[in-house]
């Protein structure tokens, strides 16, 4: 059921999109104080275009799905940092990536409180995320399991295991 209201969401919010797609550099312009957004509107209305498509191959619908519920196969911890290439930026056909370099890109709104509403203030949430985008940098280290305990030095007794999910636990249990 969440699959199918995820998916009605994404195709719900897409046309809304598409129908507000003349305005939308107008509109990017006014909620994230960025006035280049409609000095340059031509240049902005294509990689608006540009972006709706990036956006009906599956972000959307993931969005709905797994990052607004927050729900399914969250690992314990996701290792890794950005090196800045793009991939996750819906394979750098965001609107709001900006070159910096040779194949490194930036965040146009990473600093703007609206974004951690969004896809991007959550990637990577889980493996599958890492995967999709082929993020060359970050890894999802898995859950272990009571199942896969080791065995103490005689092979008989499992050894106590203590799961901790992140440091501030750790040096709390000390």
């Amino acid at each position: 059921m969440r699959k199918i209201m995820a998916w009605c969401a994404a195709r719900l919010c897409i046309a809304m999109l598409y129908l507000l797609l003349p305005l939308m550099p107008l509109l990017a312009s006014v909620f994230f104080m960025r006035w280049r957004y409609v000095r340059h509107y031509g240049v902005n209305l294509r990689k608006a275009r540009v972006h709706l498509a990036a956006l009906r191959q599956g972000p959307l619908q993931h969005y709905f799905n797994a990052v607004a519920g927050r729900a399914w196969q969250i690992p314990d911890e996701i290792h890794g940092s950005c090196v800045q290439c793009g991939n996750c930026c819906m394979e750098k056909q965001c609107f709001f990536l900006e070159p910096v370099t040779d194949n490194k890109y930036q965040c146009g709104i990473y600093h703007s409180h609206w974004r951690r509403f969004s896809n991007c203030g959550s990637f990577p949430l889980n493996q599958h995320d890492i995967e999709r985008y082929a993020c060359p940098s970050y890894y999802a280290v898995p859950k272990r399991s009571t199942e896969t305990l080791p065995v103490s030095e005689q092979g008989l007794q499992p050894v106590p295991v203590r799961f901790v999910r992140n440091p501030r636990q750790m040096r709390s249990m000390k």
